[in-house]
């Protein structure tokens, strides 16, 4: 404004003077520069408010610098390889399943009955971060799934063979142990004390550019994203590019405080929406990974839904929070208990439920024969429920270990069909869930039913181990869709 004092401290020759000699912009910079002068020195006079304290926020931004040299050693690239594979009764075109359901659409039969297909090499690259001094290291299940070989590149330029020791789909970590020792690791962090706004730095290995530094703050936590019903993400606004998945999160104390997994993006690069996998939830994933080479997680048997404003209102209730139960599993733990339709849940062992994306994280992360303590709205009035806690099934499991090791052979995870996908399908057998190994470089893909294997009939996962047991050579039919192909597969 024409009036205000800063302006005053600026005689009018001097003023004649920048406007002759200096270019419109340098005009503004020096008015600009005048201007917040004018503003420090009159800060002593404030005698309250936050305007001494906006001022000193200001002069201290953060400094990367020994972060990156101290804990920069302990970051890793790995570069995966999945072999050239024949995939069996692919169609000659080579089209994708995109362009297959349009063809379905318009009625043209798919598959065309081609012939096999060659699906060619494929490279990856991700990152990861070593967690101990004797090689183990964490990075993100999507960055070896499915790889026949795995290289782990240190920052001195070692390289070393890597071998999962466990992955989690559900969460998307993956832990990798390669032979070393004396190696430089990093520390984990507690993510639970994170705030909104803390500064935050990430390193990795974007476009496979290894040891990039970028920074950001946390912009948010507990973010739930539609496909990962077990993971309360950070959301950071940090730089997260291909390459970066699996790498660490870092706090200002060069403490690890998330895993780089997701990125919000509409044209495949950074949009300034990040996401990392809390590193509480990292280290209990890891932990069952290393012991028992899966994960084991909680269920009570109950199926829920989220409370809308309406029927918060239809509740009687002031605000639409908690989980509604839509359905309670026969003779499950939650029925023993005494929940019920309609029961609204509010909290378990004492943390609150503002979603019902909240329970399955919850309650996934409890050990099986623990208690959860659910409070809960029945008809207006507040009671609480002790429900002991199962372990949810494992669909690659079999009852015997023999079993099990043949089926890992085959490297399919199977389960069998329910009466709805039965009655779709017309058949009986056993549904890829996922595909690795054998399988994977054979050409079964997840969605496949097992329906024959050698001329014996599928229908239960016994069935299934008890053919792996007795042969290597394997002429697996698959239903794909609405057509059946035969898939030869070489157990080693």
């Amino acid at each position: 404004a024409p009036d205000c004092s800063p302006q005053n401290s600026i005689p009018e020759e001097q003023k004649k003077m920048f406007t002759k000699t200096l270019k419109p912009a340098a005009v503004i910079a020096a008015a600009a520069i005048a201007f917040s002068g004018a503003l420090l020195s009159a800060t002593p006079a404030v005698a309250s408010g936050l305007a001494p304290q906006a001022t000193v926020a200001t002069t201290q931004l953060p400094d990367f610098v020994q972060l990156v040299e101290k804990y920069g050693k302990g970051v890793v690239n790995i570069s995966t390889v999945r072999e050239a594979r024949v995939v069996e009764g692919a169609d000659p075109f080579g089209f994708d399943e995109r362009h297959a359901e349009i063809f379905r659409r318009f009625g043209f039969p798919f598959p065309f009955g081609g012939g096999p297909r060659q699906e060619p090499e494929r490279r990856g690259t991700g990152s990861g971060f070593i967690i101990s001094a004797d090689g183990l290291i964490l990075t993100n299940h999507h960055v070896v799934d499915g790889a026949d070989e795995i290289k782990v590149r240190l920052t001195d330029n070692r390289e070393f063979t890597g071998k999962v020791l466990g992955s989690d789909a559900k969460t998307d970590i993956a832990v990798v142990k390669i032979e070393a020792k004396d190696l430089p690791y990093l520390t984990m962090g507690n993510s639970d004390e994170l705030k909104v706004g803390e500064w935050v730095a990430a390193i990795g290995s974007p476009f496979g550019l290894d040891n990039t530094v970028t920074a950001g703050i946390v912009s948010a936590k507990s973010r739930k994203l539609p496909s990962d019903q077990y993971v309360p993400f950070i959301q950071t606004d940090v730089a997260v590019n291909p390459g970066n998945s699996g790498g660490p999160l870092f706090n200002m104390k060069g403490e690890v405080v998330g895993i780089n997994s997701q990125i919000f993006s509409t044209s495949g690069g950074f949009m300034g929406l990040s996401f990392a996998i809390p590193s509480n939830l990292a280290m209990q994933i890891k932990d069952q990974l290393v012991k028992n080479g899966k994960v084991t997680r909680g269920r009570i048997g109950v199926v829920i839904q989220s409370v809308t404003q309406d029927l918060a209102e239809s509740f009687g209730m002031k605000a639409p929070k908690g989980a509604i139960v839509s359905q309670v599993e026969k003779d499950g733990p939650a029925a023993k208990a005494g929940l019920q339709e309609g029961d609204i849940i509010t909290a378990v062992n004492g943390k609150a439920i503002d979603d019902s994306v909240d329970m399955p994280v919850i309650i996934g992360s409890m050990a099986p024969g623990s208690i959860a303590k659910l409070s809960i709205i029945r008809n207006n009035k507040d009671i609480t429920l002790d429900v002991k806690v199962e372990e949810a099934p494992n669909e690659s499991a079999s009852s015997n270990a023999s079993k099990t090791a043949a089926a890992n052979k085959l490297g399919v995870t199977v389960r069998p069909l329910n009466d709805e996908e039965k009655a779709k399908a017309e058949t009986e057998g056993l549904l890829v869930t996922e595909s690795t190994g054998a399988a994977r470089k054979a050409g079964i893909r997840e969605g496949d039913i097992i329906v024959n294997v050698n001329g014996v009939k599928i229908k239960k996962t016994d069935d299934l181990a008890r053919v792996l047991e007795k042969n290597k050579n394997l002429r697996v039919l698959v239903q794909r869709r609405d057509g059946r192909i035969f898939i030869p597969v070489r157990l080693k």
